[in-house]
């Protein structure tokens, strides 16, 4: 950044609060992978209904981000954050006694739009409270809660579901909303970037190509890749984003200033981001169906049996924030998406009969990896932002991690159906090639059998798949990001102390 402010004397409680904003917003997103079946059982949902219910969330998320980033520096960074947690709340409280598929679907578009005015906020206040020497290891908490997030997200709502009915999972977010309300009204400061006029034509069009290329991505594997409605919604998303790029470039006052995008260092973060959400959303996803289908775990043990990736992940964080305070952002990137990458082998060589400790130690390798290079991705990005446009920097971070996630569960989650369609006896019926839960209702052991295995094959070819990007995301690294000498820690005695 340009001018770095003083850190802020309550900048510890500041993060707290952030943390606990991200981690709200990080469960949601992953809760509902374990509640799939209490939906389609109590709503009458079909397939259909149910991928709406998650996807709705991510098409107003994804389409929203850069214009609510861009609000937020304008007008507030807290206040687009307060009014973020309103939306998100009421939404959440609506849809825990939604009587319809539609009525849901609507709720979480809701949550949708309240996610994507207060996502922003978190990395954007970060940067405006914490000093350059201090960031690495506020952006190492903030990534280990996002992991803690994801991994608590399955195992929070398997023990709702045991013990209380679908709405739980979204009715559990109200009181943490509440509470981080509370905290962001009491110690979070207002801070915004310099006062401009609204670009209406700049918002239309973002909002449209993000959400058009979101929904492009989501309609790929049921409707082929190669078919009308796909290739139409990428042609859509593509046009609406360079018609975007050339009225930024010629307003005098744009939403997105197009020179951060080609700095080096903000675009490289930002696609080994996106690489990170395709490769992790997509094998959780995976994961989760593996745990109940194949190994026979109900919600709760599933989501408690991938627990290790987090408290991997916030051991891997402390060293690298430790390791970029001491040789730069580069060689912890390298490393942590190498690891991620070996991680990601172990799991795909991990056959059913190997038992839980072999998933187990993939897992771990996996959080390791994760917690030690997501940091200082998080860092690089965020130093490359100029102070006054931290939130729609933040928003392009998180716009590209919403699109490579939905992209990773779309495409990995293509390689499973292929490869569990194509490893299924000659013999089975065409539903159970559809899918594996189809095939366990046939009530065949025989073809149970071989489903199971047909389909623990898919998802270790799917952790190849995975294991290639993180590769991928190394080399991107280790030849795109600058090589930056580490930020100096100030003399003892100079640094603000916390009250």
């Amino acid at each position: 950044m340009d001018a770095s402010p003083a850190p802020h004397p309550r900048r510890r409680q500041i993060l707290g609060v952030l943390c606990l904003s991200l981690f709200v917003v990080v469960v949601d997103n992953t809760i509902l992978n374990v509640a799939i079946p209490s939906l389609l059982r109590d709503l009458d949902a079909t397939t259909s209904d149910v991928q709406w219910v998650i996807d709705a969330y991510s098409l107003v998320f994804a389409g929203l981000l850069i214009t609510a980033g861009s609000l937020g520096d304008r007008h507030g960074r807290r206040r687009a954050m307060l009014i973020g947690f309103a939306l998100f709340g009421a939404g959440s409280l609506l849809a825990a006694f939604a009587q319809s598929p539609a009525q849901l679907v609507a709720m979480r578009a809701l949550m949708g739009v309240g996610g994507a005015f207060l996502m922003p906020g978190t990395l954007s206040i970060m940067a405006q409270v914490f000093g350059p020497d201090e960031r690495a290891k506020a952006f190492a908490i903030w990534g280990a809660t996002s992991m803690v997030g994801l991994a608590a997200g399955p195992t929070l709502g398997g023990f709702l579901l045991e013990h209380f009915w679908w709405g739980s999972v979204f009715l559990v977010n109200v009181p943490v909303a509440a509470a981080a309300v509370a905290g962001l009204l009491v110690l979070v400061p207002e801070s915004r970037g310099p006062r401009r006029r609204p670009d209406v034509p700049g918002a239309v069009l973002s909002t449209a190509g993000m959400s058009a290329l979101v929904w492009a991505v989501i309609s790929g594997p049921a409707h082929g890749w190669t078919g009308a409605r796909t290739l139409g919604g990428l042609a859509a998303g593509a046009a609406a984003l360079a018609l975007f790029a050339a009225w930024q470039h010629r307003v005098p006052e744009p939403m997105l200033d197009l020179r951060l995008l080609r700095d080096r260092d903000f675009s490289g973060a930002a696609a080994m981001i996106a690489l990170f959400g395709f490769a992790l959303a997509g094998m959780l996803f995976a994961l989760t169906q593996l745990l109940q289908f194949v190994h026979g775990y109900g919600p709760l043990k599933a989501g408690l049996a991938l627990l290790p990736v987090a408290v991997s992940a916030a051991l891997g964080n402390g060293l690298g924030a430790s390791l970029e305070s001491r040789s730069g952002a580069r060689p912890a990137l390298v490393a942590g998406f190498c690891v991620m990458a070996a991680g990601f082998l172990t799991l795909g060589l991990t056959r059913p009969d190997d038992g839980y400790g072999a998933l187990a130690a993939g897992l771990v390798v996996l959080g390791f990896g994760a917690g030690l290079g997501t940091p200082p991705a998080y860092s690089t990005l965020m130093a490359a932002v100029p102070t006054e446009e931290a939130g729609v920097g933040s928003a392009v971070n998180d716009a590209g991690q919403e699109l490579g996630s939905a992209l990773g569960v779309a495409v990995l989650g293509s390689v499973v159906s292929a490869v569990y369609a194509r490893d299924l006896p000659g013999t089975a019926p065409a539903a159970a090639r559809h899918s594996l839960g189809e095939a366990l209702a046939a009530g065949d052991p025989g073809l149970a059998h071989a489903a199971r295995d047909a389909f623990a094959h898919a998802v270790s070819a799917a952790s190849f798949a995975a294991c290639a990007v993180m590769l991928a995301a190394a080399l991107f690294a280790a030849f795109v990001v600058r090589a930056r000498r580490p930020v100096p820690a100030p003399a003892a005695g100079k640094a603000a102390e916390p009250a």
